[in-house]
């Protein structure tokens, strides 16, 4: 975590940056909810539930333990908990114990889970692609995903004691 002392003068964004970062923030927030939107009227859902159901058809035998759903989703154990109850009751994942590890459990995405992701996936799609990759070149499209990848690189420390979501 950055720090500022007491007698250390701030390093305020410069005005370039400024404007870049209330863009980002502004991006963002206006993206996240068009995506929520899109998801809650086509799926009855909200974006982050998609995203869990997107990871577990992704996975080996589509299931994975908690723990590792909460770190591949980066979200808190207690957020993901909340959202694979809701799922557990529209039928989309189920839990399973895990027989090596007495506390720990898979969710299992069900045929019903795939079923619905499979019929809210084109919809979901268009939506990303008209909000995102449409507006941008393909030039403009890869220094994206190249910046993203940075800043998330950055946000992830590897060394033990670092605070990141699905450890808390």
């Amino acid at each position: 975590m950055t720090t500022v002392s007491a007698d250390e003068e701030p390093r305020w964004l410069t005005d370039e940056e400024q404007r870049t970062w209330l863009a980002y923030v502004h991006a963002t927030s206006l993206l996240e909810d068009h995506l929520d939107r899109q998801l809650q009227r086509d799926a009855g859902m909200p974006h982050l539930y998609y995203h869990l159901l997107v990871v577990l058809s992704a996975a080996p035998q589509r299931r994975l333990r908690m723990t590792e759903l909460a770190m591949r989703t980066k979200i808190t154990r207690s957020r993901l908990s909340h959202a694979v109850a809701r799922l557990e009751k529209n039928g989309w994942v189920r839990r399973e114990d895990c027989p090596s590890d007495k506390r720990g459990q898979f969710t299992v995405l069900t045929d019903g889970g795939h079923e619905m992701l499979s019929k809210s996936a084109p919809g979901h799609v268009a939506a990303v692609r008209q909000a995102l990759f449409d507006r941008l070149s393909a030039e403009q499209q890869k220094a994206l995903g190249e910046i993203m990848g940075i800043v998330a690189e950055g946000l992830q420390p590897s060394e033990a004691g670092a605070d990141l979501p699905w450890l808390r």
